[in-house]
């Protein structure tokens, strides 16, 4: 595997810096060379009618997470892009939680990377949810 190019607070200072508007929205938990978790921190913005997460609030922390995971591996490259991504809803969120998602990348090539991310809502063993994403690498310079 490839070493880690950017930790746990090299992801935080990333988001913090480059995506200001969401990175309130997540917490980075843990990061491995086999993957990241990172966390939703679920409020009333995330939550749909009937009191859920909101299917558009679960596929951005799969695309999130799926993308802090590649940048672990390649460095901060921010115009790094979602080219495919398919989200299959398998359970109700637990109402009041948090959700993870935990991710696993399954190809990283100069110019594509591919990974699946499974969601969890905190406290619930089975997955809420499951992604499965393609990203475009742009080339390096220098």
């Amino acid at each position: 595997m490839t070493a880690l190019l950017m930790d746990r607070a090299d992801l935080v200072a990333f988001l913090d810096r480059d995506f200001p508007e969401v990175s309130g929205d997540f917490a980075v938990e843990r990061v491995e060379e086999a993957g990241i978790t990172l966390r939703l921190k679920v409020d009333a913005r995330h939550l749909r009618p009937g009191g859920t997460v909101s299917g558009p609030s679960i596929f951005a922390l799969a695309d999130v997470a799926m993308y802090l995971a590649i940048l672990t591996r390649i460095g901060p490259l921010a115009l790094t892009v979602t080219t495919n991504a398919a989200l299959d809803f398998l359970r109700k969120p637990a109402a009041g939680c948090d959700l993870l998602a935990e991710t696993r990348l399954l190809k990283l090539g100069r110019s594509l990377a591919v990974g699946d991310v499974l969601i969890y809502s905190e406290g619930m063993a089975k997955p809420v949810a499951r992604a499965g994403l393609t990203y475009s690498i742009p080339p390096r310079r220098g």
